[in-house]
């Protein structure tokens, strides 16, 4: 597995460039089984940064791009979407006041790097970050939630199962009997009594 390390030494007041590539290979391995069927990585995402030291502070800024093939939340077609996200994040050193929670312990004694709870503040410890976690939260949160292959996409039949973009099924024709009928003509004689 990739270990995107960030060498804290050489940093100074003059920011440095830095550009690292994420491979699907990497993504799929962090992903469960479900997540990988839900979005697959179509090729690399590449990370642009510069980092700078601001005295005992770390600022990274930057970008990274990427393309996924995702699968559209109304008509199961799978798409492919460029993703582009531009993120900031500055790091104290951890003297004290970083999380008490075991988890934020292991990423600072792991990872170098423990993340805030808005991905743009943290801590660190050491002289060496590995950003692979904050590479990972970078992607998932620019990943959509409800991914559409296109913004008016009007799905499938649910009762015939009809690609509605590609065909006009003929439900809307027929009278198709709600599973709440019953409840309405409950409704409808509780109301004339």
């Amino acid at each position: 597995m990739a270990d995107f390390k960030l060498q804290l030494e050489r940093l100074s007041e003059i920011a440095e460039s830095f550009t690292f590539e994420v491979t699907s290979g990497w993504w799929n391995a962090r992903e469960t089984e479900s997540a990988s069927a839900f979005c697959a990585v179509d090729g690399p995402f590449v990370f642009r940064l510069a980092a700078r030291r601001v005295g005992d502070e770390i600022g990274i800024d930057g970008d990274f791009s990427g393309r996924i093939d995702l699968e559209c939340s109304r008509c199961a077609k799978r798409y492919p979407r460029a993703l582009r996200e531009a993120f900031r994040l500055v790091l104290e050193p951890a003297k004290g006041d970083e999380p008490t929670d075991p988890e934020g312990q292991r990423a600072l004694s792991q990872e170098g790097l423990c993340l805030g709870g808005d991905l743009e503040a943290g801590w660190y410890r050491g002289p060496v970050i590995r950003l692979g976690e904050f590479f990972a939260e970078v992607i998932a949160l620019a990943v959509p939630i409800q991914p559409l292959c296109f913004d008016q996409c009007p799905g499938i039949c649910a009762h015939c199962g009809v690609d509605l973009a590609e065909t006009q099924c003929s439900c809307e024709d027929e009278k198709i009997e709600s599973p709440f009928a019953v409840l309405a003509q409950l409704k409808g004689g509780a109301e004339e009594s």
